[in-house]
């Protein structure tokens, strides 16, 4: 059986997720901005969340998790930035725009990503965990442990040991 079969449909790459988590809550700010509803842009990110949890490939869920905080703030600075420029003041504008929407929409942030976290965990997302300890543990060289003399003191290394190598011949400069 292949590797479509037993999926079940289309899958989002982590990248493909964030996006789409993006793309839904900007969306929810076009049409907050456009109804004057304030709960329409978290209500879409949270929307967007559970679509992109849903649809993300179980390899990528660890990348998923982490990311619906940056996405709502990267959001939610496009629609303020974009809000504040005919403004009197833009920077005034924007800060006290980005202030009250994030404080505003913090509900809906902590309710998007824990719904992430929990059908994340669903699906597997203590094997990513567990499989990316494995890779640090077993990836890299081991950390050389500084030289130390007989006495236990620090010993310094050879003379030259930190001095340039000259790869080549000189140049002869007529």
């Amino acid at each position: 059986m292949s590797g479509r079969g037993r999926g079940g449909g289309v899958r989002l790459t982590a990248r493909g997720a964030v996006v789409s988590v993006l793309a839904f809550t900007l969306l929810g700010c076009v049409l907050q901005a456009l109804f004057e509803s304030p709960a329409l842009t978290g209500v879409a990110f949270v929307a967007g969340c559970a679509v992109a949890v849903a649809l993300v490939n179980r390899r990528d869920l660890l990348t998923l998790v982490v990311s619906p905080p940056l996405v709502f703030f990267v959001a939610t600075l496009l629609a303020e930035a974009l809000r504040s420029l005919g403004a009197a003041s833009p920077v005034q504008t924007l800060g006290l725009g980005l202030f009250t929407t994030l404080s505003a929409g913090a509900p809906w942030l902590f309710g998007g990503s824990l719904l992430v976290l929990v059908v994340a965990w669903r699906r597997g997302l203590a094997g990513c965990v567990r499989e990316l300890r494995e890779e640090l543990r077993a990836g890299g060289p081991a950390v050389p442990r500084p030289r130390r003399s007989k006495a236990g003191a620090f010993a310094p290394e050879p003379e030259g040991y930190f001095e340039p190598k000259v790869y080549g011949t000189p140049r002869e400069d007529a």
